[in-house]
């Protein structure tokens, strides 16, 4: 679906970003691919490797509408990952984080409309379920504009959907390559948040491929949430570094000790292999979330299912999550 086909990455210079790009490329021949972020050198840097001729560079903030407009002209599809998410620097400086990850929600939002772009795919975090801190909840402010933004868009096809997972196993920010830093400047030790700590993981490909896909199975309005591992962060430095012990440092402000990414009030429908979240309000373009625009069928979850990565019942191992380290 994406051969000749103009598609545009806000945030595309991320780890995301490239990993999309690469999969595009390898797999499609699309017309364009829209890199739109505001860093100058990672887009240079970005440029000296993917540099097909479909490759567009645009220099430019979510923050700003009318920049955002102009890179969305003829494009198709859109993947919205940029974002401000470090926890500690949102919890610091709030109102930069708000106008990124709200206020250029709501920009991206106009410009697909205004422009007719058939799909747009937001990307979330599991922070933005049952938020603690204000990353989260900026990120659960955006997957609600996304959502409703397919009550506003009229006769015109633009469909919005969101997709929510886990933690990226080695891409930045991960703890994964902390560890591996601290391992390479000869640490005797690993710091753990909590010993108990569990979160779900994900490598890149896997997060990518899930977006691909939900481009062909969204209607619009869902919120896509894949079946993945999870994993003790002590297992998970013990797979890293087996000789080395653990220092307790506490749980950081903001932090949870397992992450959710589904509440328990939550309307829910189960495929074999993800969740779909459905919208709490109805749109003009009433439809059936049971079965997705593929035509598979899924399985209503009444309200009281909550699925967090201490109650989930895939667990890796240290071996599998090895494999998976080396393989992202």
């Amino acid at each position: 679906m994406f051969n000749n086909k103009n598609i545009l990455i806000t945030g595309g210079t991320g780890s995301f970003g490239k990993k999309y790009t690469d999969m595009i490329l390898e797999n499609y021949t699309p017309n364009k691919i829209i890199i739109f972020s505001r860093d100058e050198l990672k887009q240079y840097e970005m440029g000296q490797t993917y540099n097909a001729p479909c490759m567009r560079y645009f220099i430019g903030d979510v923050r700003d509408e009318d920049r955002v407009n102009e890179a969305m002209h003829g494009v198709d599809f859109v993947i919205h990952a940029a974002a401000l998410k470090h926890v500690p620097v949102a919890e610091y400086n709030p109102m930069e984080c708000i106008k990124t990850n709200i206020t250029g929600a709501e920009n991206v939002i106009k410009a697909a409309i205004k422009n007719e772009v058939e799909k747009v795919i937001a990307l979330s975090t599991d922070k933005a379920s049952g938020p603690i801190n204000l990353y989260g909840a900026t990120k659960l402010a955006s997957d609600k504009l996304f959502v409703a933004a397919n009550n506003i868009v009229g006769t015109r096809k633009t469909r919005f959907a969101v997709v929510r997972y886990g933690n990226v196993v080695g891409s930045r920010g991960s703890v994964v390559p902390f560890f591996k830093q601290l391992m390479a400047e000869g640490a005797t030790e690993l710091p753990i948040t909590d010993a108990a700590m569990t979160r779900f993981l994900i490598t890149l490909e896997d997060g990518v491929n899930f977006v691909l896909n939900n481009f062909k199975r969204m209607h619009g309005g869902e919120i896509f949430i894949p079946k993945i591992p999870s994993m003790k962060m002590t297992d998970l430095a013990k797979a890293l570094a087996p000789d080395l012990p653990h220092k307790i440092i506490g749980i950081r402000p903001g932090e949870k000790m397992h992450e959710v990414m589904i509440t328990e009030n939550d309307t829910v429908v189960e495929f074999s292999d993800y969740y779909v979240i459905t919208p709490t309000i109805q749109f003009a373009h009433i439809v059936n979330y049971d079965t997705n625009a593929l035509g598979q069928t899924g399985k209503e979850i009444g309200i009281g299912f909550e699925y967090n990565s201490l109650n989930n019942t895939e667990w890796l191992t240290k071996e599998e999550f090895l494999i998976m380290e080396q393989n992202s």
